[in-house]
């Protein structure tokens, strides 16, 4: 029998909500200015849910692939064109099919790692991401910061504030996300419970000026509504989660009278992803972030549906899943 492996890769496809198969499909050809990259693994991310559930604009079968983009790998074939990379640079990559052994990635669109992370996942898009949230909430050393919702990305974000000379407050449902805030320098944490009980702790901690930045990470409406109500006069409310099921409300007469700079965080410019990239390779070759203890599930490509669930549903200990191929 014909030996098939140089032509064929395994993906996943969403069949229908909560449903995958791996099916075996021709390897990706390369065009000008791209990349193929045999994949190491992929992050699994939060954004995936909402399509993960069947809503009524979802079409499936998905494309093979479809939805991972949190890849990393070594590249295995470039296209005409590309210059300052070669087969077997080990890379993290900005690219949309990623639940597969292989992907195609637009040569600018790859950041190389360096041999320090040799063997080390790198799930580059949201490292990124957290990058550029904490680059755009401009945190400086004495101000007071409350980061709410800690999962990986308020997680890091903790750390870096922290570093960066801030008091961190953070606010979360799970105890352990706020042991885990603790050990990335939080220097107070409080369950996400009582909306207006957080509100006068917060109050009483900061002697009635609230925060300098508050950066909602949670993606939901109570967390944005309590985000506002924690940001000082004049002060900064940075919106970090991603807020996928419809329109919000917002308390516009609060806004207006505490004068809020009010940031979006989440950016759509693939070459401020790469920065953001770029930013975290060197944040974590440098030691200002460990990214390695909040990896703490790990599926095979198979058991996508499992690592998609899990991040779904969050069991006590889960704050990141990755997909191992």
């Amino acid at each position: 029998m014909r030996d098939h492996s140089a032509t064929m890769m395994r993906a996943a496809i969403l069949t229908g909500p909560g449903k995958i198969r791996i099916d075996r499909v021709p390897l990706p050809e390369v065009k000008p200015g791209e990349v193929r990259i045999r994949l190491e693994g992929c992050g699994v991310c939060s954004s995936n849910l909402t399509p993960w559930a069947g809503p009524e604009w979802m079409t499936f079968p998905t494309e093979p692939g479809a939805l991972g983009h949190e890849g990393w790998g070594v590249i295995e074939a470039i296209g005409e064109g590309v210059s300052g990379l070669k087969p077997g640079t080990r890379v993290a990559a900005l690219s949309h099919h990623s639940y597969g052994t292989h992907d195609i990635a637009p040569a600018d669109a790859v950041v190389a790692l360096p041999e320090a992370l040799a063997g080390q996942p790198f799930p580059g898009e949201p490292l990124g991401c957290a990058m550029n949230i904490f680059r755009r909430s401009d945190i400086e050393p004495g101000q007071t910061v409350c980061i709410i919702g800690i999962g990986f990305l308020g997680a890091i974000l903790t750390r870096l504030a922290s570093q960066a000379g801030a008091e961190v407050i953070a606010i979360s449902r799970r105890p352990f996300a706020l042991d885990l805030a603790q050990q990335m320098g939080a220097a107070e944490v409080i369950p996400l419970e009582d909306h207006y009980a957080i509100i006068e702790r917060v109050k009483e901690r900061t002697r009635g000026r609230f925060c300098d930045r508050v950066i909602e990470a949670v993606g939901k409406q109570w967390p944005l509504d309590l985000a506002a109500e924690l940001t000082r006069e004049r002060g900064r409310l940075i919106i970090a989660g991603y807020h996928q099921d419809g329109p919000r409300q917002v308390n516009m007469q609060l806004w207006n009278w505490r004068g809020l700079d009010v940031i979006n965080a989440h950016e759509r410019d693939p070459a401020e992803y790469i920065r953001g990239i770029r930013d975290a390779v060197e944040a974590v070759t440098s030691g200002l972030i460990d990214p390695a203890p909040l990896y703490t599930h790990r599926y095979s490509l198979e058991e996508l549906d499992k690592a998609l669930d899990a991040t779904r549903d969050k069991p006590d200990g889960f704050l990141k899943a990755l997909v191992i191929y």
